[in-house]
């Protein structure tokens, strides 16, 4: 009785009876409006604060994964990034929570499955997602203390932002007038600046914000560029925060199945205090276009990895409407979608395929995020000849269009894809929404058109049924010459520019120092007593006291999950796995063919396989039909490669070919019979494969060095682990800096190359990717459909080819014996990583790892490479599967002294005197991903994919729950000092190769330009 009664209660939180009326006021606020979305399954409630004006939106929701958010308009004034330094340093201590970096405290506090801050163009917003009410309650507290009430420490300012100090300050402190000239060398640090340094390694990014620059020259760059940054003084911080931080300014969001009414209590309560003021409302529109076409040039770094003379990205924008019409910028970008999406649109072929660019330019689409709508077509790998040409064949194309009209069909299966996206039910629902709507908010499009779906798509099946509506858009913004040509040329002094800019600047800020000083060496030593007293001040962190900080306990953890009820079935000889779940109409399927002894050069071409496959067309269909087929009938399928290691022994390890798609249940053999087609179908011997894989291989290609810089630690860490598992090796064959050595000297072949040896060696992995005996499968539906469902599976399996998959018995990886190995590549900062081999997942040493990867990041690591060391991240991880524990840095100045903390982690650790509320932190950081919410069609995975069964996860849950401080330090022991001792470990940097990169490191070139009789061969190193 009391269960269906809850159940009833908690039905009602979308019910428009349960909330005030329109006029009404509740806890300090005044409800303005509110609706029913009936096809989002919630209910959305505007409501304003009495005394200060600040806007709310709550969406109620059957989700306990609940949302808060809260945001400011921060147009930037300059080009300083206040708006980003802002953002780091509210997190870093405020009144009701005085310590350092109360954020980064709170990580290992929360049960969160989700905690950032965000930067944008010209707001600035912090939201958390987590399934607690208490652990709600208390990050809320600590999010709104932080954002209006933040201390703003000038060492806040000097740590996050920038400053000028000595390379080595400890060193300097220790030798004196003896240090080395190395360690005293005056630089400028900073984490934002060191961020952003990063960030101008990246040619896609520099183009971007290039482009930006000019279309919007009156939003300055939020994220602030290096140049610039250093001109941002203390008092402009605290000044942009006093007029921008303040609830008049802000927009708040909740979501979920939380009370409102203690929302608003808790939010009115840390915001009656302040008076209301003028809001930055101003939304800053882009250049207008009416005089005709504007021609710019920009230059960039060139991309050692890419065709030295495909180097140019060239994009030409239209300006559009108001975004506020919500239809209307719907339809433009359904328009964007139906003229580029796809091989088969009229732009990829006119372009890409015709040889003009080799992918698509950064900022091309069209872009509804700011008042008014952007709408460009550009693209990357331009040859300086083409670079002229693009726009007219652009508008000839448009013309083309517009004259021919477009395809039902094609419409149809975009209004398709939406219909599934609605019915997916995906376990982050709640940051979908806020991210969906929170820019549009800020820029004035009301969040309540932004909900209203099936409103926006009737009305624009409405319009498009009275004819030519589509058209009609392209003669009103795009068939007209008022364009803005923006074109990235490449400098190959880019790079040794930006870096004697920096010394010129840091020299000017010396000497204006000194000269404040008053002496050359007074500036010296007041730069150094200041670094030397952030030094101090950062020391405090692992001394001082956080009873301040609220916290969830590990008593609040429960002890055992539910299992997820699966069950197993043989169709046509081959396993497959059942769950059975309410799914809004869906089915999910998933297979993973295996291989036994599979040859490295076939493995190393699956990802150039799984490329193809969705490029080249088969004999009877063209890529086009395929992918018109794929958007109507499915909510999409792919295939890609699959290893796991053993969940019983981490050395042992299986691969294979992984199928996945999703569709409506009843177009489930359709699904069943694209996946066949596209596997076994692909026409590898038409006339135009080669020449569409090698526009494959130079999309890979293009922009791969800004690729490895955005996830360059990433790639560090795969590098790393690879010489020490088979699964890991597996792992960096297939996605990482291997591939890109394979994929960049394939794309590199001279132009009359046919890729016959390829094509071959692609038609061998077709004859196996369905083949064998070894192929199993799961699927994720509704009850009521499972029998349809498995008779359509039944049909599909049959339809499989008979041959054997296995090969004869080759010889396994022989792991590289090089510890450590460097990789030169044109960045202004360093990726690096540190790996070590430990335990299988089932070891009772796993649980413990685990807990000490988390401690060491928490209490150690963040502390030193990030806010000493000056990284924008550093950390452990252990990879409970893998059996591997490892150390990472991203986007650091220093890798010398970072990969001198990671060895010395595990003595650190070993010699800590652990605190029980160290240890209660470290566990309930580990549960935010073990209990997070996952999606319907992920329920069940760890069992199909890696053998992981519910048994194992629930001896491992309890195992981390128990684990001890002795625990701890047995493990730091044993698999960090004692492993490091045996020089078991593998390192790995990534960056330019300086004078400490010595004898002793192995050096990987990349941009190798290998011949073409091995270009087809896995690159050995």
């Amino acid at each position: 009785m009391l269960r269906n009664a809850a159940k009833g209660a908690r039905k009602a939180v979308t019910e428009l009876s349960q909330y005030p009326k329109p006029g009404e006021k509740l806890h300090g606020f005044t409800l303005l409006r509110s609706k029913h979305v009936p096809e989002l399954q919630l209910t959305a409630i505007h409501l304003q604060h009495d005394k200060t004006g600040a806007d709310y939106l709550h969406i109620a929701r059957d989700d306990s994964n609940n949302v808060f958010s809260i945001g400011f308009k921060t147009n930037p004034p300059d080009d300083t990034g206040v708006p980003h330094i802002l953002e780091h340093t509210t997190l870093c201590g405020s009144k009701k929570y005085p310590i350092r970096d109360p954020f980064f405290k709170m990580l290992p506090r929360t049960l969160s499955n989700f905690m950032n801050a965000f930067t944008a163009s010209d707001h600035t917003y912090y939201p958390f997602a987590t399934t607690n009410e208490q652990d709600f309650q208390n990050l809320m507290s600590v999010y709104l203390d932080a954002t209006l009430n933040p201390l703003l420490k000038k060492t806040d300012f000097t740590q996050e932002g920038w400053r000028i100090g000595p390379e080595n300050p400890a060193a300097v402190a220790a030798a004196g007038a003896e240090a080395k000239p190395e360690d005293s060398k005056l630089v400028f640090k900073g984490v934002v600046y060191n961020e952003m340094k990063g960030q101008m390694s990246d040619a896609g990014y520099i183009f971007y914000i290039r482009f930006q620059d000019h279309i919007f020259p009156d939003i300055n760059n939020s994220g602030g560029d290096p140049q610039k940054i250093t001109d941002l003084t203390y008092e402009q911080l605290r000044k942009f925060h006093a007029e921008h931080y303040h609830p008049s300014n802000a927009k708040l969001l909740t979501y979920g199945d939380m009370p409102l009414a203690d929302h608003l209590k808790e939010i009115d309560a840390q915001m009656s205090s302040f008076e209301r003021i003028q809001a930055d409302i101003a939304n800053k529109r882009p250049i207008t276009l009416d005089d005709g076409p504007r021609t710019v040039t920009a230059l960039g770094p060139v991309d050692p990895l890419a065709d030295p003379d495909k180097q140019y990205k060239t994009s030409v924008s239209w300006v559009t409407g108001e975004t506020s019409d919500v239809l209307e910028s719907f339809s433009m970008a359904l328009l964007s979608s139906l003229l580029m999406d796809g091989y088969g649109s009229p732009l990829y072929k006119g372009l890409i395929e015709s040889g003009l660019g080799t992918d698509w330019s950064p900022n091309t689409g069209y872009d509804g995020s700011a008042v008014a709508g952007i709408f460009s077509i550009g693209l990357s790998g331009v040859s300086e000849a083409n670079v002229g040409k693009v726009k007219g064949e652009v508008q000839r194309i448009f013309k083309d269009v517009r004259a021919k009209g477009f395809d039902q069909g094609k419409i149809d299966g975009y209004l398709h894809q939406l219909e599934l996206s609605l019915k997916h039910k995906t376990a982050n629902f709640g940051l979908s929404v806020l991210h969906r709507l929170k820019g549009k908010w800020f820029t004035g499009t009301d969040p309540f058109d932004a909900l209203a779906w099936n409103e926006t798509v009737q009305a624009f099946q409405s319009r498009l049924a009275q004819g030519g509506y589509l058209e009609g858009l392209m003669d009103k913004y795009l068939l007209n010459d008022n364009t803005l040509t923006f074109t990235m040329a490449p400098s190959q002094t880019y790079s040794a520019d930006l870096a004697a800019e920096e010394e010129q600047r840091l020299n000017e800020k010396i000497q204006a120092a000194t000269k404040e000083a008053g002496g050359e060496e007074a500036a010296r030593k007041f730069l150094e007593e200041r670094e030397l007293e952030l030094l101090a001040e950062q020391g405090k962190t692992n001394t001082e006291d956080l009873s301040c900080l609220p916290t969830v306990y590990v008593k609040d953890i429960p002890r055992s999950k539910e299992p997820v009820a699966v069950r197993d079935e043989v169709v046509q000889g081959s396993k497959v796995q059942w769950r059975e779940a309410p799914t809004n109409g869906l089915t999910y399927f998933r297979a993973i063919n295996t291989f036994e002894n599979l040859p490295d050069e076939l493995r190393a071409l699956i990802p150039l396989f799984t490329d193809a496959i969705m490029r080249l067309g088969t004999k009877n269909m063209s890529m086009e039909q395929l992918e018109d087929l794929i958007k109507l009938k499915t909510g999409g399928v792919s295939v890609g490669y699959h290893a796991t290691a053993s969940p019983t022994d981490f050395h042992q390890a299986s691969e294979g070919i992984a199928f996945t798609g999703m569709a409506l249940d009843r177009n489930v053999p359709v699904m069943f019979d694209i996946i066949r087609q596209l596997v076994l179908e692909t026409n590898f011997d038409s006339p135009e494969a080669a020449l569409r894989i090698r526009q494959l291989l130079e999309a890979s290609s293009d922009g791969v060095v800004n690729d490895i810089a955005s996830s360059g630690h990433a790639y560090a860490r795969r590098a790393a682990e690879a010489g020490l598992t088979r699964s890991a090796w597996y792992g960096e064959q297939i996605s990482g800096l291997s591939q890109v050595k394979l994929i960049t000297s394939l794309a590199g072949r001279p132009e009359t190359d046919r890729y016959e040896d390829v094509i071959e060696k692609l038609k061998q992995i077709q004859k196996l990717a369905l083949s064998g005996n070894n192929i199993r499968s799961a699927v994720t539906c509704g009850p009521d459909s499972s029998a349809a469902n498995a008779s359509a599976l039944t049909d599909f399996l049959a339809s499989r080819p008979t041959l054997s998959s296995a090969f004869a018995s080759g010889s396994k990886p022989s792991f590289s014996r090089d510890i450590k190995s460097f990789y030169p590549l044109p960045y202004q900062v360093y990726y690096g990583a540190l790996a070590l081999p430990t335990v299988s997942y089932t070891s009772k040493h796993g649980a413990p790892l685990q807990i000490l990867a988390q401690l060491l990041t928490h209490k150690h690591l963040h502390h030193e490479i990030r806010e000493k060391g000056g990284a924008y991240g550093g950390g452990a991880y252990m990879k409970g599967l893998d059996g591997l524990f490892g150390f990472y840095s991203y986007r650091d100045p220093n890798p010398q002294n970072t990969r001198s903390i990671m060895r010395n982690a595990g003595r650190w650790a070993v010699d800590k005197k652990w605190s029980d509320s160290d240890l209660e932190e470290a566990k309930i950081s580990v549960f935010q991903s073990v209990d997070a919410p996952k999606s319907v069609n992920t329920e069940g995975m760890d069992r199909f994919l890696s053998g992981i069964t519910d048994e194992m996860k629930q001896k491992r849950r309890e195992e981390m729950l128990d684990v001890s401080k002795d625990d701890v330090r047995e493990v730091a022991q044993k698999y960090l000092v004692d492993a490091l001792a045996k020089e078991e470990e593998r390192v790995v940097f990534l960056g330019t190769k300086q004078d400490w990169v010595d004898q002793t490191w192995k050096v990987n070139e990349m941009n190798v330009k290998v011949n073409p009789e091995q270009a087809a061969e896995e690159p050995q190193e």
